[in-house]
């Protein structure tokens, strides 16, 4: 995909959804990252289901201790893996009070120090809780740039440099938000809306329906 395209790729999805948002409830820097970490292999709207109550009684890595593993998992045992993921969440919450004061950390390195954090969401918390220019590669969006050919590559790391590398800089605050949703509800992995995507004719996808 030329320069040029990727611009109006960018803008196109801007137009359409000026200021995208997380599809997880969350209020602050923590809460995003439990989120986040519940996620993994799991719908948005199931992990919202389980931490709408959990955030009520444990919305710090403190209370999060207190709570415990245990009860944790009566919170959280509708979302898959739910036995890893408690271990993790209050894995991270020591660590969090024990080397961080208790606050999330605001680099890639100390993020994915923490029990159940990889690059992924240690992206997704740089991008969405601090505003870094980051862009968190998951399954819809290697699908939609590898399909589109907006940023072709073989892995996930691979897929994330080259759009790090092919996103215009002013495009990349929200290029995340805007490649995930349009991957989960336009460019869909079975059935993909060709005929209702707005950057239908920038698309490299050779099986595309134009409608």
């Amino acid at each position: 995909m030329k320069k040029a395209d990727i611009d109006e790729f960018y803008r196109r999805l801007a137009e359409r959804n000026p200021e995208p948002t997380s599809d997880l409830n969350w209020k602050d820097p923590y809460t995003l990252l439990v989120a986040v970490v519940l996620s993994a292999q799991a719908t948005d709207v199931g992990v919202n289901k389980a931490t709408e109550p959990l955030f009520k009684a444990a919305d710090n890595p403190r209370k999060m201790v207190a709570l415990g593993e245990a009860r944790l998992k009566d919170f959280i045992k509708t979302i898959g893996l739910y036995n890893t993921k408690a271990r993790n969440v209050i894995g991270l919450s020591h660590l969090l009070i024990d080397e961080h004061g208790g606050q999330v950390p605001r680099d890639r390195d100390s993020l994915e120090a923490l029990p159940g954090v990889g690059r992924k969401t240690a992206n997704v918390v740089l991008n969405v809780a601090f505003g870094e220019p980051t862009i968190a590669v998951d399954t819809h969006i290697f699908r939609v740039s590898n399909r589109t050919g907006l940023a072709p590559g073989k892995t996930p790391l691979e897929v994330e440099k080259g759009l790090e590398k092919r996103t215009p800089d002013h495009w990349k605050s929200h290029a995340h938000h805007w490649l995930i949703l349009h991957g989960r509800y336009v460019c869909k992995a079975r059935k993909p809306l060709c005929g209702e995507c707005a950057v239908n004719d920038l698309c490299g996808f050779k099986a595309k329906e134009m409608g």
